[in-house]
């Protein structure tokens, strides 16, 4: 019997890795420590666990995507700003 959740968490985890392409450890890193995540909590079957670790996930997705923003951000500031 197939799980309906699969699609999402699968989402999730390619969502993810897309995103730590950039991460300042590096990718690998990145890669190490979500696949450590992901198979950490292989075995789950309840669908309200498993939908509170989406949601957490969809949370990560969100706050590594403030973090490149505020880099990027960061960066632009520099360039076109003198330091006061």
């Amino acid at each position: 019997m197939s799980n309906p959740l699969r699609g999402e968490v699968v989402q999730l985890y390619k969502t993810l890795l897309f995103l730590g392409r950039e991460y300042p450890k590096g990718a690998d890193y990145f890669r190490e420590r979500l696949r450590a995540a992901f198979l950490k909590n292989k075995d789950e079957r309840s669908p309200e666990q498993i939908r509170q670790m989406i949601a957490r996930g969809e949370f990560v997705v969100k706050e590594i995507e403030a973090l490149y923003f505020l880099r990027k951000y960061r960066a632009m500031k520099q360039r076109y700003y003198e330091d006061q």
